[in-house]
């Protein structure tokens, strides 16, 4: 597990949350690339003490199962989409940054307030850090592209989104029997495993030139 998903899930643990916020992911990724409590990400030094971070003492470790809340498996979900997209064998810190750089609220609508962040320069921030090969967490080198769960079920909305297609699209595939789906049972809640979405992707045939 990465540094950054350790951090979150000790953070929820000592405040007694029973799941995973995205404010608790979004601080574990700045404390994965911070030293001594700060985080020179783009043009911008962002304090980690100001959100309650200890750098002082060894980040929080927990054995307990913690959830991850619905808007964690999103972005997480999310991050996946964008290192298939770059061909990268693994999701990194820099992926799941760059998830968090069009949300307006939580903590990430206080950085943008305190620190004049917008969404280009976070993202452009966030693909520097691929570049740097790694990151310091807590005086340890970890890789920059850190593996993060995904989930083997998605809703049309990700399910178009991985593919890069309109949602009306996807269903479209699914009504034609294109696309294999499954419903929850006694429900209307559609879902289409990730697997079904990767057949559905063929070698691009290139046409003889003349």
């Amino acid at each position: 597990m990465s540094a950054a998903l350790k951090f979150s899930i000790g953070r929820a643990k000592t405040k007694g949350q029973m799941e995973v916020s995205a404010d608790d992911l979004l601080i574990g990724c700045l404390y994965a690339i911070s030293r001594f409590g700060a985080v020179e990400l783009g043009g911008w030094v962002i304090d980690l003490e100001e959100f309650g971070v200890d750098w002082t003492v060894a980040q929080p470790k927990s054995e307990a199962k913690l959830s991850y809340s619905d808007r964690v498996v999103e972005i997480l979900d999310r991050a996946a989409v964008l290192s298939k997209l770059e061909g990268a064998p693994k999701i990194g810190v820099d992926h799941l940054l760059a998830c968090f750089a069009g949300e307006t609220g939580g903590m990430m609508g206080t950085l943008r307030e305190r620190y004049g962040i917008d969404s280009v320069h976070w993202r452009a921030a966030a693909a520097r850090l691929a570049s740097a090969g790694e990151v310091e967490a807590a005086g340890e080198s970890v890789p920059a592209r850190d593996p993060v769960p995904a989930r083997e079920y998605l809703s049309p909305e990700e399910a178009a989104e991985f593919l890069g297609v309109h949602v009306q699209t996807l269903r479209g595939y699914i009504r034609s029997g294109k696309l294999p789906a499954m419903r929850i049972a006694g429900e209307r809640v559609i879902r289409i495993r990730r697997s079904s979405l990767e057949a559905l992707l063929e070698p691009l045939a290139l046409e003889p030139t003349a």
